[in-house]
């Protein structure tokens, strides 16, 4: 099996994986730091794939141009203010979560 094929085989079953929760629902993973913010620009799923591929210079790339990283406290207030509904997917231990809503905070 070619590593195009692979990784298209992964995303496949992570689109199965990928949900919408409130943000209420993952404060105990903000809380622990496990929660990694996608801008809305990105697909979710190509980051998720890239994250179990453990593409750290990818992760460098989007961490230094701010399209990846940790939920800022004045995002995570407005989005508990909100109770927003994001999309998010599990890659153990991180939960990404993509606000596809409200690029105002992005």
């Amino acid at each position: 099996m070619s590593a195009p094929h692979q990784a298209d085989d992964l995303k496949e079953k992570l689109n199965l994986e990928t949900s919408q929760i409130g943000w209420h629902d993952l404060q105990t993973y903000y809380a622990r730091g496990h929660v990694v913010r996608v801008s809305p620009e990105l697909d979710l799923l190509d980051v998720a794939v890239q994250l179990t591929a453990d593409n750290k210079a990818q992760f460098e790339q989007w961490l230094g141009a701010g399209q990846v990283g940790e939920v800022e406290p004045e995002i995570a207030r407005a989005w508990y203010e909100k109770n927003t509904e994001l999309w998010a997917v599990v890659i153990a231990p991180w939960v990404l979560v993509q606000d596809r809503n409200d690029g105002a905070l992005h």
